[in-house]
């Protein structure tokens, strides 16, 4: 057996053991919190034909008397909250609470498939765009026909009016997994694409068809 294939073992034994998503929210801006929910309760996220439903509201947010409501964009149990915090003010980006998301078998495959991946980011936060070429041959052929390597350009950001080339600066290898929809605005860091190199794509493949297999 391959220290990849054990590498595979121990992350899939991970999340077996422990198959949750731990969503961290945060105050959107300063303000006074109140929270709505408590510890163990049980949140929902978005839903409706539209996603027209907001969620299960977390916390109320007042900033010079303009309250706002934060609702949970995920399913799951609340895990803990920062009680101590009950009535304070609070800088934006203060965490506030913690939601425990069961995570479903495509989202496992998912969470797997981030960490063996090599995942180019986004550099800025802008609109991102495939290379012409590259858009062509995902089009004919899909995303998993298309090798790329260092130096290639492979994406265009468009920001402030101003179109940019993106260079690939990762291992080389085919285009596995694509995480924007072209135009869609991406924060700063966030994954782009994921790449695998081709000697890794038959214990990639396992590892999906071993967990699509094997889990409830």
């Amino acid at each position: 057996m391959s220290s990849q294939e054990i590498h595979f073992d121990e992350i899939i034994t991970r999340y077996r053991s422990d198959p949750f998503d731990y969503v961290d929210m945060h105050a959107i801006h300063t303000g006074v919190v109140r929270f709505l929910t408590e510890e163990n309760a049980e949140v929902e996220g978005v839903s409706g034909e539209w996603n027209h439903i907001p969620g299960t509201a977390l916390y109320e947010i007042n900033r010079e008397r303009n309250p706002k409501k934060v609702n949970s964009p995920t399913n799951g149990i609340v895990d803990s909250i920062q009680h101590e915090l009950e009535g304070q003010f609070v800088e934006a980006g203060e965490k506030l609470l913690t939601i425990r998301h069961p995570l479903k078998k495509k989202e496992i495959i998912e969470a797997i498939l981030q960490e063996v991946l090599f995942l180019f980011e986004a550099p800025e936060r802008a609109r991102y765009y495939f290379a012409m070429d590259i858009q062509a041959r995902i089009e004919q052929k899909g995303a998993r026909s298309v090798f790329i390597q260092p130096g290639d350009e492979i994406i265009t950001m468009s920001l402030m009016k101003r179109d940019t080339p993106v260079y690939y600066t990762g291992d080389p290898g085919i285009i596995h997994s694509v995480y924007f929809k072209p135009g869609d605005s991406v924060d700063i860091g966030q994954p782009l694409i994921g790449v695998c190199p081709e000697d890794k794509l038959p214990l990639v493949q396992k590892v999906i068809t071993r967990v699509k297999a094997e889990w409830e």
